[in-house]
């Protein structure tokens, strides 16, 4: 029972179901996996693009009221008379109203005149550089934005903000060498304003908030965000600011449940986001947990890449979903195995029965016989079996009576071509003689007008008589193909244009259908030049006056050999046709509609000759009195005896 047809059904079908179900899985986890991946890639690029806006929009917070400040009528008159007092008390009050971790004033000559730490107003010499003070002094506009600030600067503004901005480093997997044990400098946001009395410059007025341990901005971005989800316990997102490749303001977590301020992004990310200056996109391992990532460069007042803005979304969540999918994938294609193996039950004796008959009718093929019994036609797919296998036959049989014509034509152009050749050189030579002397005797001035007259049409017969020889040459002749690539199209209008004055006289118009985008062909041109020219020939003669000659090209499968791509040229006239019973004989050699003396019935033999050995045929449709059809078709990707063609 093993080897039965129902059990190779069975077993096919639940390989068949294994195979497909395991591609399936496979290909389907890692399309999951991409989706999933892609989901959460997205996401986190677009939340990525709202931290980067509530930063912004923290540093307008602190533009605006320093601004708004400098307007009042009592700030400016404190700042002209130089009231550092009175002016520290509106810094204080400016400080508290817009969160400030630092503010202060600076003169047009760039000295501190009073800021809002513990040494409110500087003693004389006690001043440190102040970056973002001085850029607004020397660019005479507001400034705002993120500035590196140094120890010195911070210590002098609260050494309590001093000792917020020194943070430890500490040793992170895969980051890139660092020197320094600690960061003592510090990242912030700020803003300075210059104030203007009538045109004057009279100083700036300058504040900001230190990003160092701050857990503002971060936690902002994740509760706005990520409206403070949880997944399993643990927040789904979480937001840092980066000073350099540290993180300096983070609520991602250590294993120990603290903020992991003083470690460092991955030498990598550092390379990618801080040194080229592109965003960073991907799934990376961070402190403690797998997490999907976005980071971008931070640019300070100068236009320098001094950190990086990083979001990142829990990739549990998405590995989660990932699983679940795929158990549903699993469960279904377990059932599809089930399902085989009822349909090999159901379909084995509902297919087997017309394949049983296919077989006995394969036998009856191989036999000989191209009229096999197959029964009644089934539906469905095995219906389109049974039909195939029937034109499968029928094609066999064209097949095989093309092939015993072409065999036919060419053992009789052989034949011909072998004797041909011979009677040639035979009466070549004697020609000549008789030619010759001929015209010598038609040279002498003592012989009489009717001599000269049968003298004239001796040369003339002789003359046919030549032609018909060299006719039977070119029949004969096997001289190798002179082939290059050309350009059929152009090659057939030269031939016209040498047959158009004819045409003319004749009365008779030649119209060209060129096809596009033809492939080059490697052919001897002067012998396919003169297959163009024998068959046009013809159609004229076979044409009458107001009649007309169509030639058309394209691209077309052989007729013979199904699959094969190739050139088609067809040659059509509206002339008086070939009765059905020439088409046959049409390109025997000495075969001719015409008249005595108007032709030698060679010239189609030649030209079939020469197309064949382009590996080409050359096919002929005619009706009587409704004109003929030569069709011309040449390979374009297949070499053959002493051809060569060019496809594109």
């Amino acid at each position: 029972m093993f080897y039965s047809t129902r059990s190779k059904l069975i077993a096919s079908f639940l390989a068949v179901s294994f195979v497909v179900g395991t591609v399936s899985l496979f290909i389907g986890g890692q399309l999951l996996y991409k989706s999933v991946l892609s989901e959460a890639t997205n996401r986190v690029r677009l939340d990525l693009n709202s931290a980067r806006e509530i930063y912004q929009t923290r540093i307008k917070a602190i533009r605006c009221p320093s601004t708004i400040t400098t307007l009042g009528s009592g700030f400016l008159s404190a700042l002209k008379m130089h009231d550092a007092p009175e002016l520290a008390i509106r810094l204080r009050r400016l400080a508290q109203q817009a969160e400030l971790d630092f503010a202060g004033i600076v003169t047009n000559e760039g000295t501190t005149l009073c800021r809002i730490g513990p040494d409110s107003i500087p003693k004389e010499g006690d001043q440190t550089a102040n970056p973002i003070a001085n850029l607004a002094l020397k660019r005479r506009v507001a400034i705002s934005g993120t500035v590196v600030l140094s120890k010195e600067f911070l210590s002098a503004e609260n050494p309590e903000l001093a000792e917020r901005a020194r943070i430890p480093l500490i040793p992170t997997p895969r980051t890139a060498p660092r020197a320094e044990k600690e960061e003592t400098s510090g990242m912030a946001l700020a803003a300075a304003i210059p104030v203007f009395d009538k045109g004057d410059l009279l100083g700036v007025i300058y504040g900001g908030i230190l990003l160092n341990r701050s857990t503002k901005i971060v936690d902002s971005v994740r509760d706005t965000v990520f409206q403070q989800e949880i997944y399993k316990g643990r927040s789904i997102g979480t937001a840092t600011i980066f000073f350099k490749d540290l993180r300096i303001s983070t609520n991602v977590m250590t294993p120990e449940g603290k903020r992991a301020i003083g470690t460092r992004v991955s030498k990598e990310v550092k390379e990618h986001v801080l040194t080229k200056g592109k965003r960073w996109t991907d799934r990376a391992f961070v402190v403690s947990d797998w997490y999907i990532t976005a980071y971008e460069p931070i640019e300070d007042i100068f236009g320098e890449r001094v950190g990086m803005l990083y979001v990142g979304v829990l990739e549990a969540k998405y590995a989660d979903m990932r699983s679940k999918a795929l158990s549903v994938l699993v469960l279904i294609i377990v059932a599809g195995m089930l399902l085989a193996i009822g349909l090999g039950y159901i379909l084995e004796k509902k297919i087997m029965s017309p394949v049983h008959r296919l077989i006995k009718a394969g036998h009856q093929v191989s036999e000989g016989s191209l009229t096999p019994e197959i029964g009644a036609i089934s539906k469905g797919e095995i219906g389109v079996l049974q039909n195939t296998f029937q034109d499968m036959v029928a094609a066999m049989g064209r097949r095989r009576a093309a092939a015993e014509n072409r065999l036919l034509q060419s053992e009789k152009q052989a034949s011909v071509g072998r004797l041909a050749a011979g009677v040639a050189h035979e009466i070549n030579n004697p020609l000549t003689g008789v030619l010759t002397y001929t015209h010598m005797l038609l040279r002498r001035k003592d012989i009489g007008d009717d001599i000269r007259s049968d003298l004239q049409t001796i040369v003339e017969s002789t003359e046919r008589v030549r032609k018909i020889v060299k006719g039977l040459l070119d029949f004969s002749r096997q001289t190798k193909l002179d082939q290059e690539p050309t350009e059929v199209n152009r090659l057939i209008r030269s031939t016209i244009s040498v047959m158009e004055n004819q045409a003319l006289v004749i009365g008779v118009s030649i119209e060209f259908n060129p096809g596009e985008d033809l492939p080059m062909l490697t052919l001897d041109r002067n012998q396919f030049q003169s297959v163009l020219l024998n068959i046009i020939i013809n159609a004229l003669d076979a044409t009458e006056p107001g009649g007309s000659i169509r030639v058309s090209t394209g691209i077309s499968l052989s007729a013979s050999d199904a699959g094969k791509k190739g050139v088609e040229i067809a040659i059509t006239d509206t002339g008086c046709g070939i009765p059905q019973e020439d088409l046959d004989k049409l390109f025997d050699p000495f075969f001719t509609t015409k008249e005595v003396g108007q032709g030698t019935g060679l010239g189609l033999s030649v030209s079939f000759g020469i197309v064949q050995r382009h590996g080409g045929t050359i096919r002929v449709q005619s009706e009587v009195d409704h004109g003929s059809t030569f069709t011309i078709w040449l390979p374009v990707d297949e070499r053959g005896g002493e051809h060569e063609n060019i496809g594109s």
